[in-house]
């Protein structure tokens, strides 16, 4: 029975290679990555990681130093549900969610790494098997792009071997997210999986106008219209607006994807890995969806997401996140033909190149 022995956490902020915009969070220049190195009595090590989206990083590092490491030291590394439980009820009173969360994602993922270099398997199959070949679309964080940029981003990611595309919405006139949709639909042809995001930035009655006015280009959905808050003016879209709705990558608890889920506000549920408490807890909304007949997304963190995914029987598209991490990966994931292939390495089988972080370490 091996024994948490070490805890090390890090925090770096990473450069993006060009600004990229959304309606919310406005202009983005870089992202904080946290990181928890799990190692155990017999020397192995797991890695885990989170990021935050403009600002909080350090939040969350304190949270993993001061006040999960002492609850992890000696533990039973295999026992990785009691160990979850035990963490999120140490913080339950500070967070239910947001900053405790991903604190929670990335010890959980360092410790199913760690399960999955033990036993020497990848995790999507100790997790149960289905298929390495996960349907993975680009996520354009690209609201600001000109019209002519948009459409040659969209060249790029079908030469990267993509065969699925979003985009951004929720420009100041629903005019030009309309005129930029159809561009878009004319030039990919009428087939071409196309989804939109909004990032919650419409009201209620807004979101159904807009989903109305899109609704002749065929869109596979339309991605957090409105806040995650609001489950009955989500449910009202879906309802209302005639278009299939993702969301998720703003809910933080198991208990928020089951209130959207049973209430009927989502037809893709988009948990987050790193920020809905780690596989442990996303494995637990894919099995929640399939109970309600759903398909499930995701958002964020491709790398390891890519593990869940190929376990589940009910995956849609995997989202590849703007925010990615090739620069620092040992081995990046590969792309064929629309698809994400699964690797066949021990745990999730991501080694990050931790020298060449060293240099944006915050």
């Amino acid at each position: 029975m091996a024994k948490i022995e070490k805890v090390q956490t890090d925090l770096y902020k990473i450069p993006l290679a060009q600004a990229l915009t959304d309606s919310t969070h406005g202009m983005m220049v870089d992202f904080e990555l946290i990181t928890v190195r799990v190692t155990d009595s017999d020397g192995a090590t797991g890695l885990g990681y989170t990021y935050t989206v403009n600002d909080g990083g350090a939040a969350v590092a304190v949270m993993v130093d001061r006040y999960l490491t002492p609850k992890l030291l000696g533990e039973d590394a295999d026992l990785t549900e009691k160990i979850w439980q035990n963490l999120w009820w140490t913080l339950h009173y500070a967070g239910r969610g947001g900053h405790a969360t991903s604190a929670i994602s990335a010890i959980d993922i360092a410790l199913w790494d760690l399960k999955g270099r033990r036993a020497a398997q990848p995790l999507w199959r100790l997790f149960g098997g289905h298929d390495p070949m996960v349907p993975v679309y680009a996520g354009g964080i690209d609201l600001e792009l000109s019209l002519d940029d948009l459409l040659r981003q969209s060249d790029r990611f079908q030469a990267e071997g993509f065969r699925a595309i979003k985009m951004k919405v929720g420009r100041a006139n629903l005019c030009e997210d309309v005129e930029r949709v159809a561009a878009m639909r004319s030039h990919l042809g009428d087939d071409f999986p196309l989804m939109v995001d909004a990032n919650m930035k419409w009201s209620a009655d807004q979101a159904i106008r807009a989903a109305r006015a899109l609704a002749e280009f065929n869109l596979v959905w339309i991605e957090e219209p409105t806040i995650p808050d609001d489950v009955a003016g989500n449910v009202r879209i879906l309802r209302e607006g005639g278009q299939p709705i993702a969301g998720g990558e703003n809910l933080h608890t198991l208990y928020e994807f089951q209130q959207h889920i049973t209430a009927g506000a989502l037809s893709f549920p988009e948990p987050d890995v790193s920020n809905c408490g780690g596989y442990t807890t996303f494995r637990k909304i894919a099995s929640l969806a399939e109970a309600h007949n759903l398909p499930v997304t995701s958002h964020g963190v491709h790398d390891l997401t890519i593990q869940a995914l190929a376990a589940a029987p009910n995956r849609s598209y995997m989202e590849a996140h703007g925010f990615g991490l090739d620069a620092y990966l040992a081995n990046p994931m590969r792309i064929v033909d629309g698809f994400a292939i699964a690797p066949e390495l021990p745990g999730h089988g991501v080694d990050l190149e931790f020298a060449a972080l060293e240099s944006v370490r915050a």
